[in-house]
């Protein structure tokens, strides 16, 4: 460990030397699992923004289920991101790239993101498109802070000890 600028910087288990290919893999079938679980998402919160529904109305449907998947990934990023660096220092060293490089980055969708802005700008809906951009970078820029915040807080909370009015009797 060493100190830059008062911030304390572990050597960061990623980029230890050794094989690389055990990376790959977890972070490949991390980002299986993650592209799953927004598939999942989008399936049970449809956003009503298929070609049908273009065809039907004029107008593209406000991407909700994006927005919302990239803000609670960023918020789960945040949690991760406190909880093993600086609560589980010793974890596994895979364990990080599966999470958040494969789990969280397969998740959050910022491609989608972007081609959901130019929808929106394609079908003369600026006002929304602008309002996505911001709600999206505003709400991802909370969900990681609130994440680091609240787990921070969780995990320096003191703890019970055997004595007290909580004891087992």
């Amino acid at each position: 460990m060493y100190l830059i600028g008062g911030v304390h910087l572990h050597p960061h288990p990623d980029h230890t030397g050794g094989p690389r290919a055990p990376v790959v893999a977890v972070v490949a079938v991390g980002g299986a699992v993650g592209a799953l679980l927004r598939y999942g998402a989008s399936r049970v919160w449809p956003n009503g923004s298929d070609a049908h529904a273009l065809w039907r109305t004029g107008e593209a449907a406000f991407p909700w289920t994006t927005l919302l998947v990239n803000v609670v990934g960023c918020f789960l990023m945040g949690v991760l991101t406190v909880a093993l660096k600086e609560r589980f220092t010793h974890a596994p060293r895979l364990l990080n790239p599966f999470l958040g490089t494969g789990v969280l980055g397969g998740f959050t969708t910022f491609s989608s993101y972007t081609d959901d802005t130019r929808r929106l700008f394609e079908n003369d809906q600026a006002g929304a498109a602008v309002g996505y951009l911001v709600l999206t970078v505003a709400g991802a820029l909370a969900g990681v802070t609130l994440g680091v915040a609240l787990t921070r807080a969780v995990l320096r909370r003191p703890r019970r000890t055997g004595s007290g009015p909580w004891r087992d009797a």
